[in-house]
């Protein structure tokens, strides 16, 4: 336990150690400008983070990838569809309802929106389509194909939302299901994949394991799109306090003692809906019982450390961060921007979980480095492209309609298998950090640049573009696979051709 903590403390420090050091930069900068007291309060935050990742990544790995693989496999191995299914949806609601990153969204838009409904609305989008996924599992169907028939739906609905007047709102949705596949969400549902695919079998079973959180960032995307075509009243946004301050002034205390009660409700749905299935159908020994229940307490602990420091200290610096780089130059903006994108995936506790996975599931084919490569290339590009937008106030649907174009398009070319790890892997890129880091200085951003009346229409969808650039990012990886295979096929041949004659054996 303790050499596992170690190596987890090893890999937080590096992830969460590059953004401190650019905002420490930065504030040595005529650009930023921060005071002794800021800095002092977001390096405790930092050194917070790094232990609130470790704790939450090991007790991920033996907690929630744990459940999602018994789970799968358990009830795939009973031969009881429904039960399943049933299952499959219910658990795709209460891991939604425990992810942090959904909390923070909410928490940001609480004025335009009842945080409850928004969290409500996002689990029953997850849990319909986490439902939809295992039956794609279950029967094998193509996972490019349910993808372009979801997302021409997803476009379809957006058309609507614009129809309606309430275009502003369209960034909110997407976002929506960028942060819906976080820390919590995405351990579980990678290994709930795994244990159906494996347990179904097949000659792709790997391959099949992919694709959930894919489907899973989808559905969240329609329902919010849904819930803001029937909602009625004023769509006046109201911009939070990211002063860091109010937060002192409120008492950390306070913000640990609300993160605490948050989390605990919401991993304890998720522990007593386990407990009846060990009860009834998995029966698992009393040690892999014990070992769960330890992960859930270092989960518990990691993301309330993790949740506490972002919103007293990054939270705050973020915003402070945007507005001034906004201020002072755009340029300047625009490439901080990316290079805190390039990094900031660093930090996000799910993308290791999914790195780890994909090693694994591809045998070393697909490796750790070459996943955080691409995955921070995509995430800088992203965030810079959002910032251009923000900068020249155009409309999100200019980025997104040719993103996904190309995406899906390039499925068509690559194996399927860098499509489904793609797919997941745009979902993961987008998580907590994201939504309480990048979101924060993208508003601070905006209100310099333009006005608060702005901000729900340009500052949010910066998660949605962080989901997306993966990708194409993961896919050219593939595409460029092919291409070297070819050429190999193509240089063996040519070799073959120009082998001697009097090396080839005649039969009479």
């Amino acid at each position: 336990m303790r050499k596992a903590l170690f190596l987890k403390l090893k890999e937080a420090l590096s992830s969460v150690l590059p953004v401190g050091i650019i905002v420490l930069i930065l504030s040595l900068t005529p650009l930023v400008t921060l005071t002794g007291r800021e800095m002092t309060v977001f390096g405790i935050s930092a050194l917070l983070l790094i232990a609130g990742i470790a704790l939450f990544n090991l007790g991920a790995d033996l907690s929630m990838t744990p459940m999602g693989k018994f789970i799968g496999e358990g009830l795939t191995k009973s031969k009881k569809a429904s039960i399943l299914l049933l299952v499959s949806f219910l658990m795709g609601v209460l891991i939604t309802i425990a992810e942090p990153d959904l909390a923070v969204l909410a928490d940001q838009v609480h004025s335009l929106m009842n945080g409850t409904v928004l969290i409500a609305t996002v689990g029953l989008g997850v849990g319909l389509f986490l439902l939809v996924a295992v039956l794609k599992i279950v029967t094998r169907a193509d996972l490019t194909s349910l993808l372009l028939f979801f997302y021409l739906v997803l476009f379809t609905i957006a058309t609507i939302l614009f129809g309606d007047g309430k275009g502003a709102m369209m960034p909110l949705s997407f976002d929506s299901g960028g942060v819906t596949t976080g820390p919590i969400t995405v351990p579980f549902i990678m290994a709930l994949g795994v244990g159906i695919a494996l347990t179904v079998g097949g000659r792709h079973a790997n391959e099949n394991s992919f694709g959930l959180i894919a489907l899973c960032s989808i559905g969240p995307i329609i329902a919010v799109l849904i819930l803001c075509i029937l909602a009625k009243g004023s769509l006046a946004y109201d911009l939070p306090d990211y002063s860091m301050d109010s937060v002192l002034e409120t008492g950390v205390w306070h913000h640990v003692s609300e993160t605490m009660l948050d989390v605990g409700k919401s991993l304890l749905l998720i522990v007593v809906f386990f407990l009846v299935l060990q009860l009834t159908i998995l029966k698992l020994p009393k040690q892999a019982l014990i070992k769960i229940a330890i992960g859930i307490l270092l989960t518990f602990l990691g993301l309330v450390v993790f949740l506490t420091s972002v919103v007293v200290g990054f939270m705050p610096v973020g915003y402070k961060i945007g507005s001034q780089l906004a201020s002072y130059n755009e340029t300047v903006l625009i490439i901080v921007s990316f290079i805190l994108g390039f990094v900031v995936v660093l930090a996000e506790p799910a993308v290791h979980v999914l790195n780890q996975q994909v090693e694994e599931i591809t045998n070393g084919q697909v490796t750790r480095r070459q996943m955080m490569a691409a995955l921070s290339i995509g995430v800088g590009v992203s965030i810079g492209l959002s910032i251009i937008r923000i900068i020249y106030g155009f409309s999100l649907l200019y980025y997104l309609i040719p993103g996904y174009l190309l995406s899906l398009g390039l499925s068509f070319f690559v194996p399927k298998l860098y499509t489904a790890i793609a797919f997941d892997s745009g979902g993961v890129a987008s998580g907590p950090l994201t939504s309480s880091f990048i979101l924060p200085m993208s508003i601070g951003a905006c209100v310099a640049l333009h006005s608060q009346a702005e901000v729900l229409s340009l500052a949010f969808g910066i998660v949605a573009m962080v989901a997306m650039t993966p990708l194409i990012t993961i896919q050219t990886l593939g595409f460029r696979a092919v291409l070297e295979r070819r050429a190999h096929s193509k240089a063996a041949i040519r070799k073959i051709l120009a082998a001697d004659d009097e090396q080839i054996i005649y039969f009479e």
